[in-house]
């Protein structure tokens, strides 16, 4: 009888957490932010108990069903907050710059130059002085770009507005300055509030509005 049991709870379970997977959103593995990753492993955890508890078995269920709906709403809000988000995911960070190391971000992030070298080689890239720029990602990923591609007229974009929050970072790095954009703006006759998202891509500012944007 009991055999049965656990047959029927881990069925249950697998239909539970394939469910709470659907609702929660369609990420990789790789794409998780930390608070993702935490919930997911809690989940894990929490489900596992509940299958080898033969007693209150729905009732160990709650913490799961109450995580659940933590991290839809902080989905949610990150999706209409960019400060929040910042502050629930963390945002990309510079580490190469026009072949340069930037250790005082490696330092900020604990990421090491162990780190960076695996990374690299694990994109075929044999030594920095190859790389253009490298961008840690917040999925801990790294993202470069090879000097090859400045040969070969490759040109990336690079975010400057995002949810009407101007990206300086990213602006300073491409050497345009706060002046610039404004101007832009100004000639465009709306204000960075009013822009969704805006990349750089060489001298040319591509914009898309708040209001082009379906809701």
């Amino acid at each position: 009888m009991d055999f049965v049991i656990i047959i029927l709870k881990t069925f249950f379970i697998y239909l539970l957490v394939a469910f709470i997977f659907r609702i929660m959103g369609k990420r990789e593995v790789g794409q998780l932010g930390t608070f993702d990753l935490v919930v997911f492993i809690l989940i894990a955890e929490l489900v596992a108990i509940s299958i080898e508890n033969k007693e209150n078995f729905f009732f160990n269920l709650v913490p799961v069903i109450i995580l659940v709906i933590l991290q839809i709403l902080i989905s949610r809000i990150s999706l209409k907050n960019i400060k929040f988000r910042r502050f629930v995911d963390g945002k990309p960070v510079i580490i190469i710059k026009k072949g340069v190391v930037n250790f005082k971000n490696m330092v900020d992030q604990r990421y090491t130059l162990d780190d960076l070298l695996l990374q690299l080689r694990e994109k075929d890239i044999r030594s920095i002085d190859e790389v253009d720029y490298a961008i840690l990602e917040i999925n801990g990923k790294l993202s470069v770009f090879k000097k090859d591609d400045q040969k070969d007229k490759k040109v990336y974009p690079m975010p400057i507005i995002l949810d009407g929050e101007v990206q300086y970072d990213n602006l300073y790095s491409i050497n345009k300055t706060k002046k610039w954009l404004l101007n832009i703006l100004l000639e465009k006759n709306i204000s960075a509030e009013d822009v969704f998202y805006a990349f750089s891509k060489g001298n040319d500012l591509y914009i898309i509005k708040q209001n082009e944007v379906k809701k």
